[in-house]
């Protein structure tokens, strides 16, 4: 399947699940539940080093200390060692468009641009078209390694893990049966989640949701105008918390001038990737300030901007991130990476699997201050963002958590692969959901050796980690 594509229309629905039985024979359901690297694994070490290679080298000791707060931060920023893990591994071939890093925490409550609360995915700086389980692994994997920092044990870490993939593999089958248009169609907003979660929820679990919605509600772009500026004599201006924000200002001298150079380049650019009405829209705003940012775990290192876009006056503001796509951690696994923009492909994927997507969300390549040339994706930078907080949850709320994210993810693969498939491949029994905790165990266990080595690492000095 190529990127942006859909599933073949030339197959009978019968052809098409003959294609998802057949891919049994390849991966056997229970087969999944392997997890089995051997002695010769590569060094996890040199993959997150050599990820390190291309990015800001300042600011890599800061991706390193924030990947040696816990197993969780650790896997969070280590998706290329579980992408060369599943690359190892036999797979079925049903491919859909991946998030490729399909941990709980990439799926939040966000802002439709008709201003309505969804739940969906929303990080693709690895997405990339691949077989659809990588991505059911990888949410899987992320909720034993949550359950076990909340000190829960095996059982109730499998029943997460298990209530995930059943609802995932039931709302798939939910997708097997409907019309394409629908499928297309089809998103998780507010309404529907209560619906989703209604028999298992009870009194505080409502309440706690409730809390959760109303929260997202007041993450608006405002509020985060009020937290990242501040007033000057110049005007409103972003405010400065070094290393984490660094206003261009206080660069100083030529190499400030060249950076507003390359970043005036980087919107004007962008704004060609737009709809026309989106670029008149945009059009109404001026920069005012730009700053570097550090952003995420797995993400820092590369380069980030936030810019700060004034319309009527100084309280009309637009928050853009413009922020560096690098070459998807899965493209070494998938044959190779067929875009020749990687902001281009970040995008596409964001709004072929996402169901409502940022109306500024565009792409561009500038050459920077060093004559490299780099792609970057820009987006606003927050509009009602509602994250889950896995650390304050019981069992309970973490298998709810658990139930929407694993239906969220299919419907993203329904709208990218073929559901018919995918459905015979599952099943109606829960083999794959056993099979998928199994690996789940086994992935954390991993996932701990590699946290281990990471922090042997920095003591034997092989790399520098720093605590912010």
């Amino acid at each position: 399947m190529t990127p942006g594509s859909a599933f073949s229309h030339s197959r009978t629905p019968a052809e098409r699940a003959a294609a998802g039985k057949e891919a049994r024979s390849r991966v056997p359901r229970l087969a999944q539940a392997r997890f089995d690297p051997g002695p010769g694994r590569f060094d996890p070490i040199d993959v997150i080093e050599g990820q390190s290679l291309t990015r800001l080298q300042d600011l890599i000791p800061i991706r390193y200390g924030r990947m040696l707060e816990s197993p969780f931060r650790f896997y969070r920023g280590a998706a290329a060692i579980m992408a060369a893990d599943l690359g190892a591994a036999p797979d079925t071939g049903l491919t859909v468009q991946l998030c490729g890093d399909a941990h709980l925490l990439n799926f939040r409550l966000l802002a439709s641009p008709e201003r309505h609360l969804v739940f969906d995915i929303n990080d693709f700086d690895e997405t990339l078209a691949g077989p659809f389980e990588w991505d059911v692994k990888r949410l899987a994997a992320s909720f034993v390694i949550a359950a076990r920092a909340n000190g829960f044990g095996t059982a109730e870490q499998n029943r997460a893990v298990r209530e995930c993939v059943r609802s995932y593999r039931e709302r798939m089958r939910e997708f097997a049966g409907m019309h394409t248009l629908d499928i297309w169609y089809a998103q998780d907003d507010v309404d529907h989640m209560r619906t989703l979660m209604a028999a298992a929820m009870d009194k505080k679990a409502r309440r706690r949701t409730e809390q959760a919605t109303a929260k997202a509600r007041t993450r608006t772009h405002m509020q985060a105008f009020e937290r990242l500026t501040r007033n000057t004599p110049q005007g409103r201006r972003i405010a400065p918390d070094p290393p984490l924000i660094t206003p261009l200002a206080d660069l100083g001298g030529p190499e400030e001038a060249a950076q507003w150079k390359e970043l005036a380049a980087v919107i004007d650019q962008y704004t060609t990737s737009l709809s026309s009405e989106k670029r008149h829209l945009l059009s109404h705003f001026r920069v005012a300030d730009m700053a570097r940012k550090v952003v995420g775990v797995g993400s820092v290192g590369t380069r980030c901007w936030i810019l700060l876009m004034l319309g009527r006056d100084d309280d009309d503001p637009l928050l853009l991130q413009a922020k560096e796509a690098q070459q998807s951690v899965l493209a070494a696994q998938t044959g190779g990476d067929p875009w020749d923009n990687q902001g281009r492909r970040v995008v596409s994927g964001q709004r072929l699997i996402q169901t409502t997507s940022d109306i500024f969300l565009g792409w561009t390549h500038v050459v920077g201050l060093d004559g490299q040339g780099r792609d970057f994706y820009v987006r606003q930078l927050r509009d009602w963002k509602g994250i889950a907080r896995p650390e304050t949850m019981d069992p309970r709320m973490l298998d709810l958590f658990a139930h929407v994210c694993g239906a969220s993810l299919a419907r993203a693969h329904a709208r990218s692969g073929d559901p018919v498939a995918i459905t015979a491949y599952l099943g109606g029994s829960d083999r794959f959901d056993r099979a998928l905790a199994e690996f789940a165990q086994s992935y954390a266990d991993q996932n701990e050796r590699d946290f281990a080595a990471l922090a042997a690492a920095v003591r034997s000095g092989r790399v520098t980690a720093r605590d912010l």
